[in-house]
């Protein structure tokens, strides 16, 4: 179905809703879609997980990148397509939004942290690998600014990294499991704004489609996994999110 006129009755339909949302929702609240032309991965080659661990000058340049795209993500709110994922999780219709996202727009939109899966991460805080403690970014930021110093753990000295998941690192076990129980109890999986080419995440709607969910897509392009669909809506994401769950 290439239009938006089911996508209403497919959610009033079902019983148990996951929502799996990408890069796409949040491009309306003014983030860039990295991996688009123009993008920051289309300007600068990702540092991986293993470059962060053994340079430090490859850690400078993660955390030079990082408070230089926290001009952007710092302003950016919530829109009428985080607001609907809301609304469908505050109605119980939905029980969760697994979210390829690190901007923290999901929790900043109302729903609750133990509503949000995120397999990729957050960017709005950072944590120890060594003892996982979290640490807040304005002192780190701070810091840094003033003369380039790099985080370290006041408890155990490990390195402190942003809470994403960079190239090269293991995805966190807890949240994939977590993401595998709620696809597996889905009656309908709701794919929004993800191109649904990086794996493992997006080998979730597959999950989801083959253990009898019913699938739909709602993205601006046509993605690989298209064929699969009951349903697919190539939109704006706010405009025909907002419009099918009743948000302005």
């Amino acid at each position: 179905m290439p239009d938006g006129a089911g996508l209403g009755e497919l959610l009033s339909a079902a019983g148990r809703i996951v929502l799996f949302t990408g890069a796409g929702i949040s491009t309306e609240s003014g983030i860039p879609d990295f991996r688009s032309p123009g993008g920051l991965w289309s300007r600068y080659r990702p540092i991986e997980f293993g470059e962060f661990m053994a340079s430090e000058e490859a850690r400078r340049e993660a955390w030079r990148r990082k408070f230089a795209m926290d001009e952007v993500l710092l302003k950016a709110e919530p829109n009428r397509g985080h607001r609907a994922c809301e609304k469908l999780i505050r109605s119980g219709r939905a029980t969760c939004v697994v979210t390829q996202n690190i901007d923290g727009l999901h929790q900043a939109s109302g729903i609750p942290e133990d509503k949000v899966i995120e397999l990729h991460g957050n960017g709005t805080y950072a944590k120890c690998l060594v003892c996982e403690t979290r640490y807040e970014l304005p002192p780190i930021r701070k810091a840094f600014l003033a003369d380039a110093t790099l985080p370290t753990c006041k408890f155990c000295g490990g390195t402190v990294k942003t809470a994403t998941i960079s190239f090269g690192q293991a995805m966190p076990p807890e949240a994939m499991r977590w993401a595998e129980r709620e696809t597996l109890a889905a009656d309908l999986f709701l794919a929004i704004g993800s191109s649904l080419v990086v794996y493992p995440a997006a080998g979730f709607p597959v999950l989801a489609k083959r253990n009898g969910a019913r699938l739909a897509i709602l993205n601006r392009e046509p993605t690989e996994l298209d064929a699969y669909a009951d349903l697919v809506v190539n939109a704006e994401i706010g405009n025909a999110l907002g419009d099918a769950v009743g948000v302005n």
